[in-house]
């Protein structure tokens, strides 16, 4: 394509295919498989061929269409399969289904029930996506096409409103985008929240004869994955925002930083580029406009230290990935020591939204310093695993237990780990808190790029602790003393307090550590590397008393501080626990309790390597931890 003309055309014929996909208007049904990471570790693209070979079994290539598309969001139900136009969803689904699928619904046009959600609070089955109570809550602008489009085919996006952003910014004044972003409020969505619109500004002031675009794909932390969703369920609105960015600071390149764990990610991104090279929207002259672009991929070797800006540019530099001393910043001196914006995958994902709905739409959504919408990655102690889009505003309540559906088995919440470990635990007293940039801060956490762990009762506090800090041990670069040294002085303190060898002196010492990493790192890693230990000492220091004092853990986490025992009263002498023993530490004694044949089984607390195989297996409750 050559012209704004040649688009719009493009854009109109694009929009009525993938409309009349969805509303059956071409006289098809699509059949839609969700072609995420998860869901292909779960056989989704076997799934997906065993549709396409019943199609062309029985002939059905002009009634049928079988489509691979982004992140249904809704992970713990996955693999899912969504019908069009009757917008059916059935999850869980199997290779084993397919069949029963394919013959009731596809040919007979029945519901298969047993393969609809059931809702937990009415015990009612849902046949349609929007009515499941996962999704009433949410907001799609950065995740917005995946799940509907196909992300290997740029005629989909297109029908999806691709480019019209990029349009409307290439009719515009740089400075005037650059204002519109800012006026929309959009921060970014990385860690720090810093005003996108401003960092452009920088860049834009700075002249030079070459700047650059880097989307920062690095996404380290533990159970995240927002950025790998949104390149694999859309990654054209990804290089959209990216373009938009750099016409706004006069780039005509960009580098796309990825790490190579995300293999479908860089595949999709990859074939996205071609595809849009191939049309004209990538590369010189970009529809007669004058303005030139060219996307470059580099791969990650997954460092998470490399989630920090200047890291990140040594790296695609070919350097060690090590953070550099700011000022300059990035916007004056960057990769190859020119004006460069470093904006992270959601943030850019964000731009065409902006451009092409107008900063209003964008502003209307979220609280009054926090615009728009947040990408979550909830995990941990929660029904509901997965990825979530949700209005800035929302309450972790909300999250919790709306979204999330509560904690399983009843257990109790205890903690919201969000940020990752640069972040910190929110407890159950302000699960009302609404979520927001500045409002997280103040609870001592962080917004981070968007990782929500939930944890109940038999989290341990000082092991999540630990767990964190093992992390932020292995990641650390080494380059400044304070966070090299200090993270592991730190460590070395949490595991003596796990292992019932702690002190009171330990305690003040870990705070003492914690203030001068936090203050003297050279990077956002040693900078926030004690934030976990300081949230945790700060809400939970009666959990750090037991082990220290008592010697005990309470929520019997911790193996040095807890022992299995057998209730003999309870065993019915089966054995299976001494079976599956690789210790050989539980032996049968002459106790037989009342009411039982058989005597009963008793661990030798000293052979013990406290593994969990006998409570795992033990049909009888018999077994318990103290």
């Amino acid at each position: 394509m050559k012209t704004f003309d040649e688009l719009d055309a493009k854009i109109c014929s694009c929009t009525d295919a993938l409309t009349s996909k969805i509303d059956g208007s071409n006289g098809k049904r699509a059949i839609l498989l969700c072609g995420g990471t998860g869901c292909i570790s779960s056989d989704s693209l076997q799934i997906k061929e065993k549709f396409e070979k019943l199609v062309a079994d029985n002939n059905m290539g002009d009634k049928v269409t079988v489509n691979i598309v982004g992140c249904f969001g809704f992970c713990s139900q996955g693999p899912f399969v969504k019908i069009f136009p009757e917008d059916t969803l059935y999850r869980l689904v199997t290779i084993d289904d397919v069949e029963e699928i394919f013959e009731e619904d596809i040919k007979k046009g029945n519901i298969v029930e047993r393969l609809l959600y059931v809702d937990p609070a009415t015990n009612e089955k849902v046949v349609k996506q929007d009515d499941i109570t996962f999704y009433k809550k949410q907001k799609r602008i950065a995740l917005d096409g995946c799940g509907v489009i196909n992300p290997e085919d740029i005629n989909e996006a297109i029908g999806k409103g691709a480019f019209q952003g990029l349009k409307r910014a290439l009719s515009m004044d740089p400075k005037e985008v650059i204002d519109e972003v800012l006026e929309a409020g959009l921060r970014g969505r990385g860690g720090a929240g810093f005003p996108t619109g401003r960092k452009w500004s920088f860049a834009y002031a700075n002249e030079a004869d070459q700047k650059y675009v880097v989307c920062n794909g690095d996404e380290g932390d533990p159970g995240a994955f927002m950025d790998r969703s949104i390149l694999e369920g859309n990654p054209f609105a990804v290089i959209e925002g990216m373009m938009i960015a750099g016409y706004a600071i006069g780039a005509s390149e960009g580098y796309f930083y990825v790490r190579a764990e995300y293999p479908i990610a860089v595949n999709r991104l990859r074939m996205a580029i071609e595809q849009m090279t191939e049309m004209g929207i990538l590369g010189d002259n970009i529809m007669g406009t004058g303005f030139s672009f060219r996307a470059n991929i580099r791969l990650g070797a997954g460092a998470f230290v490399c989630g920090e800006e200047t890291a990140l540019l040594n790296s695609i530099e070919g350097k060690r990935g090590m953070p550099r001393p700011r000022p300059p910043f990035p916007a004056v001196k960057g990769l190859w020591g020119k004006p460069t914006v470093v904006n992270n995958v959601e943030t850019l994902a964000c731009v065409p939204y902006i451009l092409r709905e107008g900063k209003d739409a964008f502003a209307s959504c979220g609280t009054e310093a926090s615009h728009g919408t947040k990408v979550f990655a909830l995990g941990g102690k929660v029904n509901n695993v997965g990825l979530v889009e949700v209005p800035m505003g929302t309450t972790l309540r909300e999250l919790v237990y709306d979204i999330g559906g509560g904690i399983p088995d009843g257990k109790a919440f205890k903690a919201i780990q969000t940020g990752g470990p640069s972040g910190g635990c929110l407890t159950a007293d302000m699960l009302d808190e609404p979520i927001d940039f500045d409002n997280l801060v103040a609870k001592g956490s962080m917004m981070g790029s968007g990782g929500a762990i939930v944890m109940d009762e038999d989290n341990c506090m000082v092991d999540v602790a630990k767990f964190y800090m093992e992390f932020i041990c292995d990641e650390s670069c080494g380059k400044c003393s304070p966070c090299r040294i200090g993270t592991k002085r730190m460590l070395e303190i949490l595991t003596r307090i796990t292992e019932g060898k702690g002190t009171m002196q330990d305690l003040e010492e870990l705070e003492e550590l914690g203030q001068y990493v936090q203050g003297n790192s050279l990077c956002a890693l040693g900078q926030t590397a004690a934030n976990p230990i300081i949230s945790t000492l700060t809400h939970f220091k009666d959990e750090y008393l037991a082990h220290i004092n008592d010697k005990t853990c309470p929520a019997k986490v911790c193996k040095n501080l807890m022992q299995y025992t057998i209730i003999q009263d309870k065993c019915f002498g089966c054995g299976v626990c001494a079976k599956s023993c690789p210790a050989n530490c539980i032996e049968r004694t002459d106790y037989v309790a009342p009411g039982k044949k058989l005597a009963s089984f008793q661990i030798d607390a000293n052979k013990c390597v406290k593994c969990g195989a006998c409570i795992a297996t033990c049909k009888f409750s018999a077994i318990v931890k103290k």
